[in-house]
């Protein structure tokens, strides 16, 4: 047999780097001694290690024949079998075609010791017929004019077999996550992007099972680097000339995420998009400089869409660790077993299906920042664990015992009133205030008016470059409804209500017959019918604030002056149903 100190290194290192393809390594008596991830993924068959592999059970019989020939010549003939095509049996049993390559190894005397086997999954490559031809040769395969327009697509793009591995991945996308076609071709596509949907909410997954398009959805991947990437994705389904499900695509498209105001550092923060000159918004880029240059723990607090990512990131990237990664996990999205395992890792069978180590949030961010998202949300368990390992700075992985160091500083944020959840127990009074040791509140859109005009300047400039359009503003009467608008999406639905203007505008200004039908949105400027409109001299935004403040009197009645009740019953934090009451002078 091969004893692996006669390779360069070991199999696993030598191999760990070839990305999608399984790598196989055989002594002359087909003894496994070698055998990559991809490999133990890929195919069915593989024995343990120092065991022989019987070719019967990895290969499909009508192809059987040819790659024992293929095996044979490597091993008498020391000759290559190169780029054939083959049918191999998947983990399921079911057959797939790969590429396979054969190749002999030599000892130090230049004597065949054994063979050296690559496969990978093909699907992606676009057939002539469904009948594939035992040792095909893939080099005359007329697909450079398909290739041609994949790569040059604008937006990334990606495919997976039905068995979620992937099988093709454009120039585009290439450049995106800085993964090369290379190392994801045949691995599955969670093991590349690592993405805070992978575990729940997968677009890819809905799209494979209920057959339907998914459109625009928010993601966050990892890049090869490490960072954190947000995304918007769509996906739908692929299907052959007669119907069946083959796979699914996904395209992927950057949040085109640009610079704080002018006068704000430079240096990093192009990943952020926090505009605004208002008097809150100021406040808070006072603040950034020496939170950022801090260690301290932050609590961002805001309503969803006010952009408190995007205020961890500029803290991030303005901080001593900016060098190192930024790793973002939503505490709301998995159960409380995935989350602790997404938080800490786990070890290999530290619980069904846990078929490797992995490395958990805590030890991606060694040296960069961590940021918790909808922390209100964690389960009792599991803030006791964070608690211990913020205070002790040490962690173990789930199955675990060796003790990991702790190396990130932790940003954590809610959209939750945090003193509601202490007064209920939701939250531990202990966690709440390491966490909060640098509270900072980010306004909602309707607090910070004056900000509008700036933020409608910055989402045309950013939607003209990624449609290619040259809309040079909206018009006044545009600008009114805005103005008068309450907004309970914040930015995040400002920056919608125009990408869907951009979709229809077909001149140089925004349009009223151009915004979503939102009646909440419309009613700004335009009573809903039956209503009475207003009286001379009263603006609409006087008759929308008289309308809120009718409809939270409403709420503190029907709830008997309870606060906390009353802002669950409109739907909003406390801390908002406070700042609204201060603003419509209620208190």
């Amino acid at each position: 047999m091969i004893e692996p100190r006669q390779l360069d290194m070991q199999p696993d290192q030598a191999f760990s780097r070839t990305g999608g393809e399984a790598v196989l390594v055989l002594d002359q008596g087909l003894h496994l001694v070698g055998c990559n991830t991809t490999g133990r993924m890929l195919v069915a068959g593989l024995p343990e290690m120092g065991r022989r592999l019987k070719l019967e059970l990895l290969v499909s019989p009508d192809h059987l024949d040819f790659f024992s020939k293929a095996v044979q010549k490597a091993l008498q003939k020391g000759a290559p079998s190169n780029h054939f095509q083959a049918k191999l049996f998947d983990f399921k049993k079911e057959t797939f075609p790969a590429v396979c390559l054969v190749s002999p190894t030599f000892g130090s005397d230049h004597k065949v010791m054994g063979l050296l086997i690559t496969l990978r999954d093909s699907e992606f490559t676009p057939m002539r017929s469904s009948r594939i031809a035992p040792g095909e040769h893939l080099m005359n395969r007329q697909v450079m004019g398909y290739q041609a327009l994949f790569d040059h697509m604008a937006e990334g793009v990606f495919t997976v077999n039905t068995r979620w591995r992937i099988t093709s991945f454009n120039h585009t996308a290439e450049k995106i996550t800085g993964h090369t076609r290379d190392q994801v071709l045949g691995r599955h596509c969670w093991e590349v992007f690592r993405s805070d949907l992978c575990e729940a909410g997968c677009p890819l997954r809905k799209t494979l099972e209920t057959g339907d398009t998914q459109l625009d959805q928010d993601m966050r991947i990892t890049t090869s680097s490490g960072k954190r990437l947000e995304l918007l994705v769509n996906t739908s389904v692929l299907k052959d000339k007669v119907g069946n499900v083959v796979g699914a695509v996904e395209t992927l498209r950057p949040q085109q995420i640009s610079m704080l105001p002018e006068g704000h550092s430079e240096s990093r923060l192009s990943l952020s998009d926090i505009v605004g000159q208002s008097e809150p918004m100021q406040r808070l880029f006072e603040m950034l400089p020496d939170v950022a240059g801090s260690q301290a723990s932050v609590l961002l607090t805001g309503e969803s869409g006010t952009g408190k990512e995007l205020f961890a990131r500029a803290i991030h990237y303005n901080s001593p660790r900016r060098h190192g990664p930024f790793v973002a996990v939503n505490c709301s999205a998995l159960s409380e077993s995935l989350l602790e395992s997404e938080l800490f890792g786990h070890e290999k069978g530290a619980f069904t299906g846990a078929a490797y180590a992995k490395p958990g949030r805590f030890e991606l961010a060694k040296g960069g920042t961590l940021f918790l998202d909808e922390i209100g949300e964690l389960k009792p368990q599991l803030q006791v664990k964070l608690l211990r390992v913020l205070e002790q700075q040490v962690f173990e992985r789930v199955g675990g015992t060796r003790q990991i160091v702790m190396d990130a500083r932790i940003i954590s944020a809610t959209n939750r009133d945090l003193k509601d959840a202490l007064y209920t127990g939701d939250l531990r009074d202990d966690l709440y205030y390491r966490l909060r040791t640098v509270p900072m509140d980010l306004p909602p859109l309707r607090d910070r008016a004056g900000d509008l005009p700036l933020l409608v300047n910055h989402f045309i400039k950013k939607f003209n470059r990624l449609y290619g359009k040259n809309v040079r503003g909206v018009d006044p009467k545009v600008l009114n409804i805005f103005q008068n608008y309450h907004w309970p999406g914040n930015v995040r639905e400002l920056e919608r209500v125009l990408e869907h203007a951009f979709v229809f505008v077909k001149g140089p200004l925004i349009f009223k017959r151009n915004l979503p039908a939102l009646d909440e949105l419309l009613a700004a400027t335009s009573p809903p019918g039956g209503s009475p409109a207003p009286e001379p001299g009263i603006s609409p935004y006087d008759s929308l604030k008289s309308h809120e403040r009718a409809h939270i009197l409403k709420a503190l009645e029907k709830s008997g002056g309870r606060r906390a009740q009353a802002a669950r019953d409109l739907g909003i934090s406390r801390t908002s149903l406070w700042r609204r009451m201060k603003a419509l002078n209620l208190l």
